[in-house]
């Protein structure tokens, strides 16, 4: 059974942080504790782990986001909204773990804090009181465009250090990103007087 990192009355274990982890005198060598072998070079894993890194925050960032506008959308076209802002939310979240995953395969640090995700974030908040509802898809468009050439970006990353199986991964959700771009992009039509 693990001890408490507790006060007993006798003073506090200064070898534990908060979380009950010894604390290292270098960040070295509890980066070491959690150096995964790989067959990729040092150069190789920290570019791909840079890269995913990035695509974790924003893929939590554009969760957030999505979740925000399904809670908040209104209007005539309420239910359709927000059952599609729901469908999208999910598969962004379900990226989220084989990301990170990835990362930790190939021996990299992944993110750890809320904090983390908003270093590294390239998709912007939105925190208004009040966003129209076609102003919510049309940004919900751009930043899985966005997202898109991110993971574009990426793969390059990937097949430069010759990891065909992030490489791989990406391909899946870059398809999946431009589903929900192509979506977004066909809700946010003028209709015509055809009714097309």
């Amino acid at each position: 059974m693990a001890q408490s990192s507790k006060k007993s009355g006798k003073g506090e274990n200064k070898s534990e942080s908060r979380g009950g982890q010894k604390r290292e005198g270098k960040s070295e060598a509890a980066s070491s504790r959690l150096a995964t072998p790989s067959d990729l070079g040092d150069n190789a894993v920290r570019s791909v782990c840079e890269a995913v890194n990035g695509l974790l925050a924003d893929a939590f960032a554009l969760y957030m986001k999505t979740k925000n506008y399904h809670w908040h959308i209104s209007g005539p076209h309420f239910r359709d909204y927000h059952e599609l802002l729901d469908e999208h939310a999910a598969q962004i979240l379900a990226t989220t773990d084989p990301l990170a995953e990835r990362v930790r395969k190939l021996g990299g640090r992944t993110l750890r804090s809320v904090g983390h995700i908003s270093r590294l974030a390239r998709i912007a908040d939105d925190d208004r009181e009040f966003v129209a509802p076609r102003e919510m898809l049309e940004q919900l468009l751009a930043d899985n465009r966005a997202m898109a050439e991110a993971m574009r970006d990426a793969h390059e990353v990937c097949d430069d250090a010759n990891d065909v199986a992030t490489a791989s991964l990406l391909e899946e959700y870059i398809d999946d990103t431009e589903k929900r771009i192509w979506f977004l992009f066909e809700t946010t039509r003028e209709a015509e007087p055809t009714g097309h």
